[in-house]
């Protein structure tokens, strides 16, 4: 868990229109927060996350971490809690080794943690932990459990998540005096807690048939790197506590576990080697990852090569070298193409039609990206990157009537997308269909909860130049619905204070 995911700050409070509604905690001295209000705070904590700059978002590798997640939690669905979580898993940009959980079902992974993750049963050792901590509702229960006097405003939790992304002692410098300090100390999970989370991710891992002896390798080898080294201790340690008794007892968990040897798919390989582009996309950053990339190529195995060959085509592209990366991407699959074994990752996997996408859109090729893109939503109907950035990309080429037919189409499906309704607008912007436009960004808002933006977004759609009759009984009807709304938000708000 984030060690500092608890601050009190009134910066926040100031940050955005959407912060004036947020809710709080409420008293916890009436104990454990509803599951209700978790998902509402993890939901709002999200809003935050994402629009930091840290927050990798990419569509290739936000589907590997969700595919995964969905797939252990299918082998044992009732680590979706008492509550039947729905989870979502995401990645930041930041070297450090940690891995967190917010309140309602979301998980986090920094980019520093999967590159370390020499296997994908490694990995999903930490995404089962986090999995049995969301599932046992320890941020709750450690909230509920405080005998505080005040409210807990959820601004604390925004500024905590991004300040102590990278580092939970820099983000002590914004803890503002005894109350922070108190709220700190609810982060750091209890001993039971790290054993609790330890046996339901011990069996996630296990049902879903990876290599239990992954958590047992993934946390010794974090532990090793801090021995001897108190001040330089892994972030992960540092919020979760890793006691000789933890080790011992999983260790005894693996004694009666029959050896199970687990190959891992390319897919696991080719998403460390473009999270390793994504975390540093500096002019050194990118040097650096073709260094390794082609060290990687002389030195590893198949699944190593073929990733690095990837990784390379990916930082040819970062390096706006389009023409170097369409041969790199294409020779790779022509590779893959002749290889019975390696060839099904190109329909299961968004990362290869994804790259080229990118590639032609920047190289002005967009008749080639319209094309690519088609062709990769008919293989991958339900990627909701690929869908995102075929709409983008029909915007960039300038057609935008078939872009709002495409993203409209999409809305019917996906109702509550912010970005498909984020996308929607920017359509009507380039058609200068101003009304429409703000109609957009109103619902955008309103499904971030931010009622009060939301009908300042129908007000201006409602002054617009180009607004029609059916315009404004839409903009009307909208408009009672979101006050209502809101005024049930303050009630709310009311009662819990």
């Amino acid at each position: 868990m984030l060690s500092a995911a608890l601050l009190l700050s009134p910066l926040m409070l100031t940050d955005r229109v959407y912060a004036q509604n947020l809710p709080t905690l409420g008293d916890t001295a009436r104990g454990d927060l509803s599951p209700l209000m978790e998902r509402k705070i993890g939901e709002q904590i999200m809003l935050s996350v994402r629009r930091d700059s840290g927050y990798i978002d990419d569509g290739p590798v936000s589907e590997y971490l969700n595919r995964l997640g969905q797939a252990m939690l299918e082998k044992r669905p009732d680590a979706r809690g008492e509550t039947d979580y729905e989870f979502e898993f995401f990645a930041v940009r930041d070297p450090v080794l940690n891995a967190f959980a917010f309140p309602g079902g979301f998980i986090g992974f920094h980019s520093g943690l999967i590159l370390s993750a020499q296997s994908e049963s490694e990995l999903a050792s930490v995404m089962g932990h986090e999995i049995g901590h969301v599932s046992q509702r320890h941020i709750a229960r450690m909230i509920g459990s405080q005998k505080l006097d005040v409210l807990i405003p959820l601004a604390s939790l925004l500024l905590g998540a991004l300040a102590a992304r990278s580092s939970p002692d820099a983000a002590m410098a914004v803890i503002m005096g005894g109350q922070g300090v108190a709220l700190q100390r609810q982060i750091n999970f209890t001993r039971e807690a790290e054993r609790e989370a330890d046996r339901v991710g011990f069996q996630i891992l296990q049902d879903a048939g990876f290599d239990t002896a992954g958590m047992v390798t993934f946390f010794g080898r974090l532990q090793g790197a801090g021995r001897n080294y108190t001040d330089t201790l892994p972030s992960y340690l540092r919020s979760h506590p890793l006691t000789s008794e933890r080790m011992a007892d999983i260790q005894g968990r693996m004694l009666d576990q029959r050896y199970r040897q687990r190959v891992d798919g390319l897919d696991f390989y080719l998403m460390r080697a473009r999270v390793r582009v994504l975390q540093d996309s500096t002019t050194q950053g990118l040097m650096d990852a073709k260094a390794f990339f082609e060290a990687q190529i002389k030195n590893g195995q198949v699944e190593s090569m073929l990733s690095a060959q990837y990784g390379l085509a990916f930082v040819a592209y970062k390096q706006h070298d389009y023409l170097k990366a369409q041969q790199l991407l294409e020779q790779l699959i022509r590779q893959l193409e002749q290889s019975p074994k390696q060839k099904p990752i190109l329909k299961q996997s968004s990362a290869f039609a994804s790259l080229a996408i990118d590639i032609s859109v920047a190289a002005k090729q967009y008749d080639r990206a319209i094309q690519q893109g088609q062709l990769a939503l008919q293989q991958l109907p339900l990627s909701r990157g690929l869908v995102y950035q075929y709409g983008e990309t029909l915007i960039a080429a300038g057609r935008t009537e078939q872009a709002g037919l495409f993203l409209r189409d999409q809305l019917t499906l996906y109702r509550h997308d912010v970005r498909l309704q984020n996308l929607l607008a920017k359509c009507y912007e380039a058609e200068g269909k101003q009304a429409l436009q703000h109609i957009a960004l109103a619902e955008a808002y309103a499904i971030e909860g931010a009622f009060m933006a939301a009908l300042q977004q129908l007000d201006i759609a409602r002054r617009s130049p180009d607004v029609q009759y059916f315009d404004l009984s839409v903009i009307d009807a909208r408009e009672r619905e979101l006050k209502e709304k809101y005024q049930d938000e303050i009630a709310e708000e009311k009662k819990r204070r």
